[in-house]
This record gives C-alpha cells, structure tokens and sequence, in this order.
C-alpha cells in the first residue's frame, strides 16, 4: 500500500506523530509518505498516488488547519481512504465523519493504523489506550531539525529535537483534551526507544530535546532513568520538559536532578493565579502551590515556562490587572510568552468543562469550524479586551518587540494602573523555545 501521513501543525516541533507510525507501517512493507505541511506545502503527487491517507490531528490550531484542507485532498484523489488519528481526532469524530473521514483513532494509534492499512479496522470512531511496544520512529523523508524552532539561550540559538516518553496523564483537568480520551491513564514509550529516537537526531544535529509528554513525572520512575541515561551519554545535550505544578511540589526531591542531568526549564500549565478558577478547572494546585513551585526552581537553577488562560467566563477586569501585577511581582513579565498573557478557555467537544452547570448554561451551540463552544463574558468588555490582546501581542511580535515591551502595552491597554519600576531578569538568561507553546 502507498500511504500518506499528513501533519499540518505541531508547535514548530518536528513530528512525533508522523515518524513513530511510519515505522510501523514501514515494518509492515508499506510505502509510506510523510507531509509536514507546517514546512512544506502538499505533496500533490503523493496524494494522488496514495492509497491510504491519515491526517494527524494533536492539537485544537491542526484540526482546525485540516478542515482547509480535506476538500483539497479528495478533490485530488477521492478513491483514497482517508484516516484521521491523533489526541483531536476522537473528539471530533461527528465533524470529520461529515467531512469524508472513514476511520477515527484515538489514543494510542500505531497498531490502529497498521490496523486500518491492512483493511482491518472497523470504520467510526475507536479508541485504544492499550499498551504497546514500540518501534523507533522513522524520520525519513521528514524536514532536518533546522526547518524547526529553535532554543534560545544566553543570545544564542540551538537546534531543537522532539520526541515523546509517555502519553496520556494520571490527572483530571476539567479544561484539558487528553483527559476525554485517556481518562486518567498513561502510557510509556519504553526506555529504548526513547533513547534510541534521541540518538538519531543527536546524529542529525539536535542540541536540545522537548520531551512533549502531557507530565512528564507521570512517572518518575519511567522518565528518571531516561533523562539520567541521555546526559551520561551526551552531557552537553540539555532538554526541557512539561511538568504539573502539582507533579513538582510532590517530587520537589527530584529538581536538583532534572537540573543535573540538562533540564534547562520545565513548563508548566498554571493556567490561573485565581483559586476559585482554578478550582473551576480542577487543576489541583492553588496559587500558593505555584509561588512555591517557582521558588523551588529558581532555588536549584531551573527556569518556569509557565502558561495560562487568562480569560475566562469567570475573569473581571480587576482579575486580570491582578493576574498582570502578580506576574510582575514574581519577575515573570519578560518570562511569560506574549500570548499565554491573551488565551481564552477553549471548550471543544467532549471537554468535561460541560460537567460544570453554570459552564452549560452560558456557552453557545457547538461552533463547527471553530470547533468549541462559545461563550462570552458576562462583561463583554472582557470580550473585546481579550481579542484587542491578542492583535496587540500578533503585532508587536511581528514588528520584533521585546516581551517586556509587549507586557508593558498590555499593561496600558487594561488600564492597570503606572507600571511600577521592577528589577527584571536578563532576558538573554532566560531559555526559550522560538515557537512558544498554545493549544
């Protein structure tokens, strides 16, 4: 079989999810084309010739790029089956069965599409959170690291590797899109293999690894041992990592050694410096939990990448000139991406925000191409703050501003008051990724 696996979008980060089932389905003797459309536009030949075509859907921005998309693909070749896979593809079955998508798999999807190549799978929508021994994934034919986002550390930048060590999360998050899917469960990547990935894009020129698993302390005993093996073996590399606030109080015992062994910052979703929201959300942390976390890192040389949701049903004007002077206050104003300072709460289907009454009785019908369910402020000047936010930050990013700069405009525009004269960290001392993390 001839197949072709498209990527539109994963964060400037080079697929995991195209390289890790192309080695499958490259075991299995299929001619297998991966597109990643986030460099390179659509391969027209291969996706007249393809028998089989799968569209990887991780994230709420690539699913909403396939929808641009699918048309085009089986105007070109309407005889091919088509496949979407991928942490977004189960909560929007209804949407891409409308769209021409025959089979739908979720979670752990590897042996469901070398299920589905073979003409095995059933059609609709399934999903496996069964565990699975995995191949080293096959980066053939995929964009070098250098078409990807870079890290940028003491003013100078890095090529960056990804891969993943685990999937899925112990943890219930009411906003969170794994937890529809995985539902409290997580699945590892053995050790080889992850080690095994690393190597070859090491080779390939990779100066810095982001493992993109939801926790990366899940389990520590899983991921320990893999970042304690990778800086035995090149003590130069460094990595980052996403870590729960929760995860890093719990396993406080463990940050000297994620600094010890290349961790260069760890991300972390705080989504809110609000209890009650984060009560709301469920994300078991309070803001006292994420000061501490922040001093404890700080205290052993790891740098916080923290993000957030700002807006949401429940944010006042005075909450959100509080979250700005509280980022201030903790030296995170040149720290924090411009846009975690403008995300509003996404709600797509099946997100269990829908558990909540009041959640319920203030969203709008589902949105089919923004793929979520509106809602507005109950003061719709938070509403047109928010968006004149996000313009602001796309503007001021394009024209190069400085993150401190942008901060400072958002400052103004919510009216907040002086901007106090604040000690702030070198910006050249502070690691970050060019591609900034959203949903």
């Amino acid at each position: 079989m001839r197949v072709l696996l498209i990527s539109t979008y994963e964060l400037g980060r080079q697929p995991f999810g195209l390289a890790s089932p192309a080695a499958w389905l490259r075991a299995e003797g299929h001619e297998v084309t991966v597109a990643d459309l986030a460099c390179h536009p659509l391969p027209g030949p291969a996706v007249e010739q393809a028998d089989r075509i799968a569209f990887y859907l991780p994230m709420h921005t690539a699913t909403r790029l396939f929808l641009r998309l699918v048309d085009r693909v089986k105007a070109s070749n309407p005889a091919a089956g088509l496949c979407a896979y991928g942490l977004y593809a189960p909560l929007n079955a209804a949407m891409l069965a409308r769209a021409g998508i025959d089979t739908v798999i979720g979670g752990e999807f590897e042996q469901g599409l070398v299920d589905w190549v073979r003409g095995d799978a059933p059609t609709g929508s399934t999903v496996s959170l069964a565990r699975q021994r995995f191949l080293v994934p096959d980066r053939t034919g995929l964009p070098p690291l250098a078409a990807y986002a870079k890290l940028v550390t003491n003013g100078s930048t890095h090529r960056v590797g990804y891969t993943e060590a685990s999937r899925g999360c112990k943890h219930l998050c009411r906003h969170c899109p794994v937890v529809p899917v995985y539902r409290g469960q997580f699945r590892i990547v053995q050790q080889d293999v992850v080690l095994a990935d690393i190597r070859q894009q090491v080779a390939a020129g990779a100066e810095h690894i982001t493992f993109g698993d939801p926790d990366f302390l899940n389990g520590p005993g899983h991921a320990i041992p893999i970042v304690e093996a990778l800086h035995r073996e090149w003590p130069a590399l460094t990595y980052d990592a996403t870590i729960k606030i929760e995860h890093l109080l719990k396993h406080r015992d463990l940050l000297p050694v994620l600094k010890q062994t290349g961790c260069l910052f760890v991300t972390s979703a705080v989504e809110s410096l609000d209890d009650a929201v984060l009560e709301k959300l469920a994300k078991g942390h309070t803001q006292e939990d994420f000061v501490e976390a922040l001093s404890r890192m700080r205290a052993v040389g790891l740098a916080m990448s923290p993000t957030f949701i700002p807006f949401t049903p429940w944010t006042t004007r005075e909450s959100y000139r509080e979250f700005l002077r509280g980022l201030l206050e903790l030296g995170l104003a040149d720290e924090v991406a411009p846009i975690q300072l403008a995300i509003r709460l996404l709600i797509p289907e099946g997100s269990l925000m829908l558990d909540l009454p009041e959640v319920r009785a203030m969203i709008e019908p589902f949105d089919p191409r923004g793929l979520c369910y509106p809602w507005r402020s109950r003061d719709r000047e938070m509403d047109r703050l928010a968006a004149d936010a996000q313009e602001t930050i796309k503007r001021e990013e394009r024209q190069r501003t400085g993150r401190l700069e942008i901060f400072r405009r958002i400052w103004d525009l919510s009216q907040t008051g002086s901007f106090p004269d604040v000690p702030m960290a070198a910006r050249a001392t502070i690691p970050y990724l060019t591609e900034p993390w959203y949903c």
